[in-house]
């Protein structure tokens, strides 16, 4: 029969002691090693070899820790007497087996012993031998001190408990066990949801695996399409780029054939006019003269290329988009046209001309070399905005590309003046750069009235004035409807401004009464 082992030392247990984890531990093992401080009672943290818990030791020590009374039912406790068997019943103070049961009646030294059965005893802490007081180990627990919480024998309850509440443990067992069976269901609850969370979480890890072989199969289905699609493509781009290519070579092919052809004519014709100037009579040279001088001639007009009809810009754009593949939106697209930064020209009302401290811009439209619009963006623009008095003075642009082949130029000056403008695409001067920016001051706002005539707005003042120049009879100062000078519609009356969100021209005229101005502009 195996006996409970520790553990920790793996040896049978001696003396267990039971740690708050409710695992076993023998004595000895819990007393090594020593406190650092050298006291043996000193309280210290233990860790527990089952599950990995770190209990704190009682501040009393190790014999402060409750003694596991069941720890021998638990491993199949040894006959005291023949250590073979099991226990199978018990005496007051020894545990016996089945065989030795019989045995112990007969024997004269144990015959008074009354033997009980295991299988009619309350529990298994029965087959063990009685508890003794730890104090007093002759003494049997059989007394319970309430204010103490624990079993005590006959003389500790004289001694050391004598003003303390008890009773007898055959008494008090039924309050603690009930609170104990409370405490159990509990448990037994907690245990119960434990386990049902752990069978849900079983079932959403099975769920999970599931559902990732599920993608994983969507995910190579995605990928055995796209790479397809991505093939497709491919070969189109690469039947595009054969097109292009042989196209192209055509068109070379076809300018060869054409000037080889007018090559043999030009060396054909020059070849008869030298030969015919070297050695024919001036008689032959004057016959033959009309018919070698028409032929030279029109040889001589005939128009041809200087240059390949066609280059070799062929570019491919990875990031273009190219639409869809079998589903799938596809990117990569061969570009045949290429800027030509002479031909790209600048647009916008704000080209040459802006107002201080004012957001202006203007728009750049990149073309290729046959003047048609670029279609796609991407292209390397660069622009510099540099006053031409203050060198020091210079404009941040922000260069804005739309995708579509335009670009929005946008700044703002803080120093009136001129400024020399540069756009480059692809480092080079776009058609028109550089040119100069001229940069007025700050809109200046009216400071007058918008008014028909100052008659109306001054309401009859004879004293007002406007900066119109009008007259009007009767002793008043400036213009009323239908009277000389009057503009014949609304106006400004601090600058005579006939446009309501115009700027502010220069002051009234130098004959007009500032303060009669400013009554009229309070008006």
């Amino acid at each position: 029969t195996s006996a409970l082992r520790c553990p920790r030392c793996a040896q049978p247990c001696v003396s267990p002691r039971l740690l708050p984890c409710l695992h076993s531990l023998c004595e000895p093992c819990l007393r090594q090693p020593e406190p650092p401080d050298g006291s043996p009672g000193a309280a210290r943290p233990v860790l527990c070899p089952v599950c990995d818990a770190e209990v704190l030791l009682p501040a009393g020590g190790v014999g402060q820790l409750p003694p596991d009374c069941l720890a021998g039912s638990r491993a199949g406790a040894a006959c005291d007497l023949c250590a073979d068997g099991a226990v199978a019943g018990r005496c007051l103070t020894c545990g016996l087996c089945r065989f030795c049961c019989p045995a112990h009646r007969r024997q004269k030294k144990t015959a008074s012993h009354a033997v009980t059965e295991l299988e009619n005893t309350k529990d298994c802490s029965q087959a063990g031998k009685p508890l003794l007081c730890p104090c007093r180990p002759t003494e049997e627990l059989q007394l319970f001190c309430e204010q103490c919480d624990q079993p005590v024998c006959r003389e500790c309850i004289l001694r050391r408990h004598r003003q303390h509440p008890f009773d007898f443990t055959s008494s008090v067992i039924h309050k603690h066990g009930d609170a104990l069976q409370e405490l159990l269901k509990s448990s037994q609850q907690h245990m119960d949801t434990l386990e049902d969370v752990l069978s849900q979480v079983d079932e959403m890890g099975s769920a999970v695996r599931s559902r990732a072989e599920a993608v994983a199969t969507e995910i190579c289905l995605f990928a055995r399409g796209y790479v397809r699609a991505v093939e497709e493509h491919r070969d189109w781009l690469q039947k595009q780029l054969e097109d292009l290519k042989v196209q192209k070579e055509s068109l070379l092919h076809l300018q060869k054939t054409q000037l080889q052809q007018l090559l043999l004519d030009v060396r054909a014709g020059v070849e008869f006019t030298e030969h015919l100037l070297m050695s024919g009579s001036d008689v032959e040279i004057l016959i033959t003269k009309g018919v070698v001088s028409s032929r030279l001639t029109k040889l001589n007009s005939t128009a041809y290329s200087t240059q390949p009809s066609v280059d070799d810009r062929i570019q491919f754009s990875p990031r273009e988009r190219a639409g869809q593949c079998f589903g799938y939106e596809v990117f990569g697209a061969i570009l045949n046209k290429v800027v030509d930064p002479a031909r790209c020209t600048l647009h916008g009302e704000d080209l040459h001309s802006a107002r201080q401290s004012q957001l202006s811009g203007f728009t750049l439209l990149c073309k290729n070399t046959t003047g048609e619009r670029m279609g796609q963006g991407g292209e390397a623009v660069r622009v510099t905005i540099t006053h031409k008095d203050k060198r020091d003075c210079v404009v941040k642009p922000a260069v804005c590309d739309n995708g579509d082949g335009t670009y929005c130029i946008s700044y703002r000056p803080e120093e009136p003046g001129l400024y020399a403008v540069c756009v480059f695409v692809k480092g080079q001067h776009v058609q028109g750069s550089p040119f100069t920016l001229m940069v007025k001051h700050k809109f200046r706002e009216h400071q007058g009235v918008f008014h028909c005539c100052t008659f109306c707005s001054s309401r009859g003042e004879k004293a007002a004035r406007c900066a119109c120049g009008g007259t009007m009879p009767g002793g008043y100062q400036d213009c009323g409807h239908g009277h000389k000078g009057h503009p014949g519609c609304h106006h400004w009356s601090c600058c005579g401004q006939v446009k309501e969100s115009s700027e502010c021209l220069c002051g009234p005229p130098s004959d007009t009464s500032q303060r009669s101005l400013l009554r009229t502009v309070a008006l």
